[in-house]
């Protein structure tokens, strides 16, 4: 079975480039999948994570993260303000930890110890997003009082929450995932939403198989996306139908608003005999695309499924 990254969004090359160069150079998935986030976190022209996302309300940048290859094998942050990396972080909370998360203050003190250098995750995009959101004299009243209100076009709005989730199998046929975000734009402050949530945004089992999620969080928070997915191949779903039926969850037990959008990434582990279920995204409206690299090259496509074309 050749090595595969599957990435979310068009903006997956960032992370697939050097994600699959470890891979194809006979590399761990979990360093891939590290390699990716940090890629893409360090980008400052991908708004919605890492470096460059779009602050809170208040005008400040966090991020949230986490890795994972096993139930007994994950890590996780959230509420970082100072250092740019989340899922390395996460890594190290998992693999020096016995814990799995860490949050605001505690964990950035832990990446100090753990000798990550902190930085200033603003760029003078994000300033000047968030200036122009300040300005709008329909946001700042509501916004203060009933929580994060998003931009006014319902395109900036699908923008304004593209977690960037990564799974990769690699050539010893390991499963590994991450997630990495900087949250809703302009959302209340403190606010933490599925990604660095295992179960929620992402979960791997070895046995069952990889998932991660992107989108509106408190969706993906409601119904355990992830883990659902994953749960869904243990009892005999393909990826395909594991990714459909989590998604249909969401859509049976959720109000969807016009913004409201959740996609997912799914692959199936290898079996001892050497079979593969192979792997699939769904999407519950149009819009999101997933980036795809394996023997045949890197392809930014569609999802397999769209289940509200």
């Amino acid at each position: 079975m050749p090595p595969l990254v599957l990435t979310t969004w068009s903006f997956g090359p960032v992370a697939n480039e050097p994600a699959s160069a470890i891979l194809r150079a006979g590399g761990a998935a979990i360093d891939a999948c590290e390699a990716g986030a940090i890629a893409v976190e360090n980008d400052p022209s991908i708004n919605s994570v890492g470096v460059g996302g779009l602050p809170d309300a208040d005008g400040h940048v966090s991020l949230d993260g986490c890795i994972m290859t096993d139930p007994d094998q994950c890590g996780s942050v959230a509420f970082i303000r100072r250092f740019a990396n989340p899922v390395s972080i996460a890594r190290r909370v998992m693999e020096k930890t016995i814990h799995v998360m860490l949050v605001g203050e505690g964990a950035e003190q832990f990446a100090l110890r753990e000798g990550f250098t902190p930085r200033d995750l603003s760029t003078p995009y994000a300033r000047a997003e968030w200036d122009k959101w300040r300005a709008d004299p329909r946001t700042l009243e509501r916004a203060r009082y009933r929580g994060w209100i998003p931009p006014l076009n319902v395109e900036e709005r699908a923008r304004s929450h593209d977690t960037v989730s990564i799974l990769a199998l690699d050539k010893r046929h390991r499963l590994a995932g991450v997630c990495s975000t900087s949250g809703m734009a302009f959302k209340v402050p403190g606010r933490v939403g599925d990604s660095p949530i295992i179960g929620h945004g992402l979960y791997v089992d070895q046995e069952a198989g990889a998932a991660a999620a992107t989108g509106n969080g408190e969706l993906v928070m409601g119904t355990c996306t992830s883990f659902l997915a994953v749960e869904l191949m243990r009892s005999g779903a393909t990826p395909l139908q594991a990714a459909e039926q989590s998604l249909q969850r969401i859509i049976d037990r959720f109000e969807l608003l016009p913004d409201h959008q959740v996609a997912i990434i799914v692959l199936a582990p290898v079996k001892p005999d050497g079979s593969w279920a192979g792997w699939a995204s769904a999407a519950i409206k149009p819009g999101f695309h997933h980036t795809i690299t394996d023997d045949r090259g890197t392809r930014i496509e569609p999802p397999t499924h769209v289940l509200a074309p």
